[in-house]
């Protein structure tokens, strides 16, 4: 077959009105629509990563189980390996003994900690100090929870481990109370994206 002969062949005006046909079908495949259909109620979607509260599967669970974190919900947190859960009061004992974290320090860090969840309670106030990593558990009834984008979570939570903050009575554990990365020099807005540009 010769495509020349074919080309040449071919009158010119069908082949600008095929050229055009493509890319109006192009184009129209391709817009800039920001429109919200509805929801595909028959997208599958797969769970990768979970991570609720910081430090859970990074300090208390031993590497060989984040696959096992990562693929079960909260739900799954208060039960055991055993009974199909992922057990993070466990892990959180069995990670704290090591250090000679008190019983007070251990079972606050579970109860605080499973589910592993981020906790929101949208019903209370947003006052100045009341928003923020914990605060419904540090404020019982009033904290609003969450996190904001400032606070330094991998310190208040290696504090709570190996400081005495929950159980004034424990020794601290020197040296591990801080990741010794200084306080972010960005400034946050108040309305979205939040984030400044990057530098």
């Amino acid at each position: 077959m010769n495509l020349t002969r074919i080309v040449s062949a071919t009158p010119k005006r069908t082949i600008a009105g095929l050229m055009t046909l493509s890319l109006v079908a192009v184009a129209s495949a391709c817009n800039d629509s920001t429109e919200l259909i509805g929801v595909d109620t028959n997208k599958v979607y797969v769970q990768i990563e979970r991570l609720g509260n910081p430090l859970v599967s990074e300090v208390f669970f031993p590497k060989r189980d984040h696959g096992l974190h990562n693929n079960k919900s909260p739900i799954d947190d208060i039960r055991t390996m055993q009974d199909g859960g992922t057990d993070v009061p466990g892990h959180i004992r069995a990670f704290a003994s090591q250090f000679g974290r008190s019983e007070t320090i251990i079972t606050t860090l579970g109860a605080v900690l499973t589910p592993d969840e981020l906790l929101v309670y949208p019903n209370r106030s947003t006052a100045a100090g009341n928003v923020g990593w914990l605060t419904w558990a540090l404020k019982p009834g009033t904290g609003y929870g969450g996190r904001m984008l400032g606070d330094d979570v991998v310190d208040a939570g290696l504090t709570a481990i190996f400081g005495n903050l929950l159980d004034p009575a424990a020794p601290v554990v020197a040296g591990l109370t801080s990741d010794n990365v200084p306080a972010s020099v960005r400034s946050f807005s108040n309305s979205f994206p939040y984030l400044e540009a990057p530098r």
